[in-house]
C-alpha cells in the first residue's frame, strides 16, 4: 500500500516488454529484493538492486492497463516506496492497482500553480467527486471539479517541483487509480439497490 506522496523522480535507464531498470537514490534506502515499489502509481516488485537504481519485472497486464509500456530510456517517473507501520499518511490510501489511463487535455497556469484538465474513461467517472481523492501517476491529488467525462486537479508549486507533473504535455497518458473508499461505497450501494426490494420491505414489516 502507498500514500500517493512521491518520494523521488526516477529516470528510466532500460525498458523491455518484461522489465524496467530505474535510476534512483532516495528510494534505495532501506529497500531490498522482494519489496514493493510504485512507479507512476503502479505497484511492482523489486527483483534486483544496485548502487544507482533498481530493476522490476513488468507483466503484460500492467503494460496494457498503464503508461509503463510507453516508457523509454531517459523518461522520468514518480517513485514511492510502500508504507511501513511508522509512515505518516499524508496523502490517501493508494493500492498501486491502476484502474485505467486518462489523457491530459490542458494545463492552465493559475498564479504560481497550474490547473490540469484530464479526460477519463466513462467507467471511472462515478467514483469521482469534487474534493475527493484520485491518484494520477501515483500522485495523491484532490479533485477540483468533475464533468461528464473529465476532472480537474490543482498542481501547487511543490507538486510541480517534486513530481513529473511539470513535464506533462497535451495528450500525455496518465495512470489513474480512483479512491478505494469510493469503490466500496459504490459496491455497497449496488448491493442495497438489488436487495432492498418492495418484497423485502413487506416481508420485514416496513411496507
Amino acid at each position: 500500500m502507498f500514500t500517493g506522496i512521491i518520494e523521488e523522480i526516477g529516470v528510466v535507464k532500460s525498458s523491455s516488454a518484461d522489465h524496467l531498470f530505474v535510476q534512483a537514490q532516495e528510494v534505495l534506502k532501506g529497500s531490498k529484493r522482494g519489496d514493493s515499489i510504485a512507479i507512476n502509481g503502479v505497484c511492482l516488485t523489486i527483483i534486483s538492486l544496485s548502487k544507482v537504481g533498481f530493476e522490476v519485472g513488468v507483466m503484460p497486464e500492467t503494460i496494457s492497463r498503464s503508461n509503463l509500456g510507453k516508457l523509454h530510456h531517459g523518461d522520468h517517473v514518480n517513485l514511492e516506496r510502500a508504507v511501513t507501520p511508522d509512515t505518516r499518511l499524508g496523502g490517501h490510501f493508494v493500492l498501486g492497482h491502476i484502474d485505467d489511463m486518462g489523457v491530459v487535455e490542458s494545463i492552465i497556469p493559475v498564479g504560481t500553480s497550474s490547473m490540469m484538465h484530464i479526460s477519463a474513461p466513462q467507467k471511472l467517472m462515478p467514483y469521482m467527486v469534487e474534493k475527493g481523492f484520485i491518484a494520477v501517476d501515483g500522485l495523491s491529488l484532490t479533485i477540483v471539479s468533475v464533468g461528464s467525462n473529465f476532472f480537474t486537479v490543482s498542481l501547487v508549486p511543490y507538486t510541480l517541483d517534486h513530481t513529473t507533473m511539470r513535464m506533462k504535455n497535451f495528450h500525455d497518458l496518465v495512470n489513474l487509480e480512483v479512491d478505494i473508499l469510493a469503490k466500496y461505497v459504490e459496491r455497497l450501494k449496488k448491493k442495497i439497490d438489488n436487495e432492498l426490494t418492495p418484497d423485502f420491505l413487506k416481508e420485514y414489516g416496513f411496507a
